[in-house]
């Protein structure tokens, strides 16, 4: 990444009281950048965004990307130079007990934001964040590519289908070199790392019951996922957006995954970090029958490695370890705020 680009440059985040959202939120600031966020609150107690004290350097509105004129009135108020799009229902088994809430989140947040967008003289570069999820789940061994047929089974992934073809269609019908904003859609895998509190996710669900001495149930422990520390994806969003913000030649979709040599099953991920939590930690397999999930999943970041040259810094053996110091050290009480920003000060020495 470019740091003379990001300095002081002002950058609009949704979804930035989210894990994802933190830790791109204390990136951006970390590399200088004027950072603004429009969110709901956060969605887990405890959270990242309250653990790392967030707020401390950026400009934070919470607010719903379903208020079209709420969020056309911050912005407008704001007039930011990139915006990123993460605001979202992102669990898979809440999309079932809540179907109404994520289609309306994924799509209409998305549709909302790009309508926001289009007539902001100020934007020139948009990201989009939707999810490896959204291809047509034909549960091949070979990473998907970006022009994949989109789909997807459950409520979720189905979402994040729509919200592709979502900006696939403004940027056909709105969104040109003549009006100078260029907006692109991006894919990570299943991010992990420090302040992922979801109910539901793999990591955080181990990490509970590490912390309180208590036994974990996993469902589908045989299922095959993209592992990356969430740094990885971000990084490659701020890299896109800075092309973003010059030519519209990068617009459209991309892909930012692991090694192919990083996708593992649940259970491997599970044995691994069982295994170096130490003190009796373990897991078992939970029989009861599950709603349908994706089994086999990865991505072909070539596009990213070719055109942008992007690829991974951390192999998983380090994600891991990553991500397992982040929690031992909200284990011993430290300051996370300054943990937290000393992995992204280490990731960003990476070469």
């Amino acid at each position: 990444m470019d740091l003379d680009f990001w300095r002081e440059k002002k950058v609009y985040i949704t979804g930035h009281t989210g894990f994802k959202g933190s830790w791109l939120s204390l990136l951006l600031n970390r590399l200088g950048a004027e950072v603004y966020g429009y969110a709901l609150s956060p969605p887990t107690s405890p959270s990242l965004f309250e653990q790392a004290e967030v707020t401390k350097e950026i400009s934070s509105t919470i607010g719903d990307v379903r208020n079209l004129n709420n969020l056309k009135k911050s912005m407008n108020d704001i007039q930011p130079e990139i915006v990123l799009h993460l605001a979202a229902q992102s669990l898979v088994r809440e999309s079932y007990t809540d179907p109404v809430t994520t289609f309306e989140t994924n799509i209409m947040g998305t549709v909302n934001i790009l309508e926001a967008v289009r007539n902001l003289q100020s934007v020139k570069a948009l990201v989009i964040v939707t999810s490896d999820k959204c291809y047509k789940n034909k549960e091949q061994d070979n990473g998907y590519v970006e022009t994949d047929e989109l789909g997807g089974h459950d409520p979720y992934s189905n979402s994040k289908a729509c919200a592709e073809q979502v900006t696939n269609s403004y940027q056909s019908s709105f969104f040109s070199s003549l009006n100078n904003i260029n907006i692109a859609s991006v894919r990570a895998g299943n991010v992990i790392g420090g302040g992922d509190w979801a109910v539901d996710r793999l990591i955080p669900d181990l990490i509970r019951s590490f912390i309180s001495h208590q036994q974990t149930n996993i469902r589908n422990p045989s299922a095959i996922r993209p592992w990356q520390h969430v740094l990885e994806p971000l990084s490659g969003y701020l890299l896109l957006a800075e092309k973003l913000a010059f030519t519209p030649a990068f617009s459209g979709a991309w892909n930012f995954g692991p090694n192919i040599s990083d996708a593992k099953p649940v259970a491997w991920i599970a044995d691994e970090l069982t295994r170096r939590w130490g003190n009796d930690a373990h897991w078992t397999v939970d029989d009861n029958e599950h709603l349908k999930e994706t089994h086999t999943l990865h991505l072909d970041s070539s596009k990213a490695r070719n055109t942008l040259g992007w690829s991974p810094r951390l192999h998983l053996d380090q994600t891991l370890e990553w991500t397992l110091d982040w929690y031992k050290a909200y284990s011993r009480n430290e300051s996370m705020r300054s943990f937290t920003e000393s992995q992204i000060q280490h990731y960003l020495k990476i070469e």
